[in-house]
């Protein structure tokens, strides 16, 4: 697995940050920040949550 961010896409609602806090962050300006590109084995099902709850599509998982 492996995650990519579209940065210009984020609306910074901090979703992605609730689910997988060891996978993202929000910076200083409350947009995303990516932890781990490729998350562990245990982090998958909470990268793919934020995948699928993120309102604007800025986190994309390639599996």
């Amino acid at each position: 697995m492996k995650i990519n961010v579209d940065r210009d896409r984020c609306v910074g609602s901090g979703n992605c940050v609730a689910v997988a806090p060891g996978v993202f962050d929000q910076n200083d300006d409350g947009f995303v920040e990516l932890l781990l590109a490729e998350p562990t084995q245990d982090q998958h099902a909470a990268a793919t949550e934020a995948e699928l709850i993120c309102p604007s599509g800025a986190v994309e998982i390639d599996s």
